[in-house]
Order: C-alpha cells, then structure tokens, then sequence
C-alpha cells in the first residue's frame, strides 16, 4: 500500500509541477499589466432612447435593428453575395437608374464623397465646386489634398445655384468634374438638378451630385437627370445605422476612370475592384441592416417617401410660423424637405434651446453647420421620424424651450 502511494505520487508531480508554473507565469503575466480593465466596461451598457430629430442620424426602426443582429456570415458566402445583389438593386430603385457600376461602400456620407473624387480625378485635373453650404467646402477640401485645379463657384448659405450660374463657371473654367450638393444639410437648400446633367455634358464636363441629405425625401432621377456620379449614406432617410453609403457612376464616368494615367490614390477606395467584388463587371466575384433599409423604402415606394417628406416638412414650416419663427430658406421650392432650417430666435442661445430639449424631452435638434454655426436651428424629419406626430411633438418641446431657457435682454 505504501509503495502504491508512492508510485502514484511521483507520477503526479510533473502534473503539479506544471500546475504550479502555470500559475506561476499567470501571475507574472498579471503583475506586469499597469493599466487595469477600466471599471467602466464591467457595467452593462447603457443608452437612453431619444427621439432624433436632428440632421442624423435618424432613429433605426427595430425590424432594420433586428437585421444588424443578424449572425455574420463569410464575406464570399453565397448567402451574402445575394444580399449583395439585393442592395444594389435597392440602390439602383432608390437612385433611379440602371447603372451596372453601382455599389455601397463601407463607410460614411465622407466616405463616399472621397472615393468619388478620388476615382475620377488625378493631379492637375480641374474641378468646379459649387458651395453654398459645408459640403461644398469639404468636397474642394479633399480635391486640393488630391491634387486638383479646384475653382469654387460660390452663392450666400441659403440660396441655391441657377442653370445660368453653372453655365457661367463651366464657360469660365472648363472643369473636367462640377461638384455640387442635392440636399445641403448645413442650410436646409435643396438645390434643382434639371438641366444640370444635359449642361454639363454640353461643355464636356461630368456632373457629381452629392445626396447624402435628400435620398429618398426629394425626387432624383440618376439616368434622366443624366447624373454621373451620385452617392448618398445610410443614417438619414433610409434609417439604417450609419457606416454604409450608396454610390453609382454612369458608363461615360466609368470611361473616364478607365482612362487613368495613374491609379487612384486609395487602394480601399479603388472603384476598379470594388466593381469586381460587388458583380460590376460581368466576372465572378455586413450590409444586412442596409438591405433592409432599402427593403422599406421599396415597400414604401419612392413617391410615397417623397410625398410624405414633403408633406411632414409643410406642417413643420408652418407650425414654427406659428411660433413666430423665421424659417431660414425663404422659397419654399428649395427648400430641403428632410431637414429644416430655423434661424436661432433673437435674444435666445441655440446651445440652451438644443440642451433643453435634450434634457426635457429626450429629443435631438441641432445647431447651425459650417456657414450657419450660431445661425440657425436644424430639424430632421426623415424616414420612419417623417411623422406629423414628430412634427407636433417637436412643435411642442420647441414652444416649451421657448418659455423656460434664458433671453437676454441684449
């Protein structure tokens, strides 16, 4: 008996031994950690509801939150190549055009903007940026950091561009690329597209319309507008989480593109293997919360968004009338139908009004963005937020920050 015990204790301790110095290396290992798990990520996650009625993003409608629950699958499953598809076709459907090179890029709004601009233009090619508003400005911002001949065709913030101004910058300059924004977030302008397309191509120019802000809340025609590229996001109107953004080039920039004498400075925003990823090109080749997004605009129908933006933002006018407001687009026929512009009411700091809302309704407004910082108020009613609820609910908390924050007497 004696000797069974100790045999089996000398074939345990290599075990122990193991044990020890196992515990011993864990213990090394924690003593030369300096910086503990911060006492903030062993809490349960915390976020309030609130109503986000600001310029975006917009409240995620649960069914599309569901799809982002989704398990993930592997990115050349075939189950996520046909979601694939189903979002390109969604985009074609929401863009109005049967562009084969169109696509969502993994990233935001800028995103899209960048990749726009760096696929079409190379060093020394000229661009013309119309600005009436920030996005113009960051759009002739990242063609200088491109290298490009950037001249600004420029209108006050609030006022949008007419064909003859256009016409008058092309003569002038002769770009290879206009720039200009559908829905300027920043001053609530909704800047007409008729006759823009035909224009450009007049003067052998190719037209790039940002539309990050109007997808889906104001009629646009990709092919019959004759667009040549046009991007948006997903965080507006299509009510998806933001980090994807649509984006589609008409065959004559594709040819342009083609015809590169170098490529495009950003390998993750090459157009040229993106295509063949996203089945562009005829060759072999997790948006699930996107799809979706689209999924609902489809079911919904594009003039039944439009119509329903349109109306929503008629009774939005309207009721800030009411409350002796002065709405900062004067023309109603521009004005952007998914987010408006107030101007801040005199005597009153927009930080307080914004801040009470916040604190006293759980709603979001913002303030002014670039040339309308500390100018105006800015109301998004887009996609599932287009309601007339939302429109007197909004109404309301804006009539109660009236009579409680601060006025100066100045």
């Amino acid at each position: 008996m004696h000797c069974a015990a100790v045999l089996a204790a000398a074939q345990a301790a290599p075990l122990l031994r193991a044990q020890l110095l196992g515990t011993s290396r864990r213990a090394m290992a924690t003593s030369l950690l300096r910086v503990p798990p911060p006492q903030e990520l062993l809490r349960p996650l915390a976020v309030p509801d609130r109503l986000l009625l600001g310029p975006g993003p917009s409240n995620v409608p649960s069914r599309i939150r569901a799809a982002g629950g989704r398990q993930l699958l592997g990115h050349m499953h075939p189950e996520t190549l046909q979601v694939m598809d189903e979002i390109k076709a969604g985009i074609q459907y929401a863009f109005q055009t049967q562009n084969p090179l169109t696509l969502a890029l993994s990233g935001s709004g800028h995103c899209a903007m960048e990749a726009a601009l760096l696929n079409l233009l190379e060093h020394g090619d000229t661009v013309l940026v119309a600005i009436n508003g920030i996005w113009g400005q960051r759009a002739a911002d990242i063609a200088r950091r491109l290298g490009a001949n950037v001249h600004e065709l420029l209108k006050p913030p609030g006022e949008c561009f007419t064909p003859r101004d256009i016409e008058q910058g092309l003569v002038q300059h002769k770009p290879l690329v206009l720039f200009i924004t559908h829905g300027e977030s920043s001053t609530g302008v909704l800047q007409p597209l008729e006759g823009l397309g035909e224009l450009c191509h007049r003067h052998g120019c190719l037209l790039l319309v940002d539309a990050v802000a109007s997808l889906g809340g104001a009629p646009i025609f990709m092919d019959q507008q004759e667009i040549d590229v046009l991007y948006s996001g997903s965080q507006k109107v299509l009510n998806a989480p933001p980090g994807s953004a649509p984006i589609s080039f008409s065959e004559r920039a594709r040819e342009k593109m083609l015809r590169r004498k170098t490529k495009p400075p950003s390998f993750y925003l090459d157009m040229g293997w993106l295509a063949n990823y996203w089945g562009c090109d005829g060759e072999p080749r997790s948006f699930f919360s996107l799809r979706e997004g689209l999924a609902v605009l489809a079911e919904l129908g594009l003039e039944s968004s439009w119509e329903r933006h349109r109306a929503n933002c008629s009774r939005l006018c309207q009721g800030l009338r009411d409350l002796g407001l002065e709405l900062f687009v004067k023309e109603e026929r521009v004005r952007l139908p998914t987010i408006t512009t107030v101007r801040v009411p005199e005597g009153y700091d927009w930080k307080d009004i914004t801040a009470f809302l916040m604190d006293k309704h759980g709603m979001e407004i913002s303030g002014g963005l670039g040339p309308t910082v500390g100018k105006v108020l800015r109301i998004g009613l887009m996609g599932c937020n287009s309601t007339s609820g939302n429109v007197e609910r909004v109404l309301g908390a804006l009539q109660d920050a009236l009579r409680h924050c601060r006025r100066s007497r100045l």
